[in-house]
């Protein structure tokens, strides 16, 4: 197949009933994904060995669904997303997990038992600085960890209206962050 061939002139036309077309519509697209699954395998550092059984699933797929495809649309985008759903449903299967041991980093994560307590310092001196209710709403929903909807219950207020003040105080509080008068 010539690569000036376009693919997604090729689907249009097997959708059309062109089983030519079709055929070399299919040769084209399993090595074009044969190098895109590849790509993704090495990102996530899994041997290509695996790559086939994607590539496949993937064409089944695009066989399975092509009526789903907008043919005014180019066809490569259209079977990146669908060869990216296959990679991530292959890699959810075996169990793969994105692991960085912290340890490796204990020495560098760690802060000082000062920087922690001056940071609690300085939050509880920011939210002094807010309005009562404002700072009820913000403890009581980023620190309790507390719905909206519980919130606004114990104050009677609408969950609406705990949102909208919870809003106004953390921009007041980003203005505080930055030094800004209000």
């Amino acid at each position: 197949m010539s690569f000036s061939e376009d693919p997604s002139a090729l689907m249009r036309a097997a959708l059309a009933g062109d089983d030519e077309a079709y055929r070399r519509l299919l040769l084209f697209v399993a090595a074009w994904l044969r190098r895109v699954v590849g790509r993704g395998l090495a990102a996530a550092g899994r041997p290509q060995a695996d790559g086939e059984d994607i590539v496949q699933e993937t064409l089944l797929a695009m066989h399975l669904k092509r009526e789903t495809w907008n043919p005014t649309q180019p066809l490569q985008p259209w079977l990146r997303a669908i060869a990216r759903h296959k990679l991530v449903d292959h890699l959810r299967r075996r169990g793969f997990t994105d692991h960085v041991d912290i340890d490796d980093h204990a020495d560098t994560l760690a802060a000082p038992a000062a920087a922690e307590e001056g940071t609690a310092s300085d939050a509880r001196q920011m939210l002094a600085t807010l309005p009562e209710r404002q700072r009820t709403i913000v403890e009581a929903i980023s620190i309790e960890g507390r719905s909206a909807r519980e919130v606004g219950v114990a104050l009677g207020l609408s969950e609406g209206a705990v949102r909208v003040t919870l809003h106004r105080a953390l921009k007041a509080l980003a203005r505080v962050y930055r030094g800004e008068q209000s």
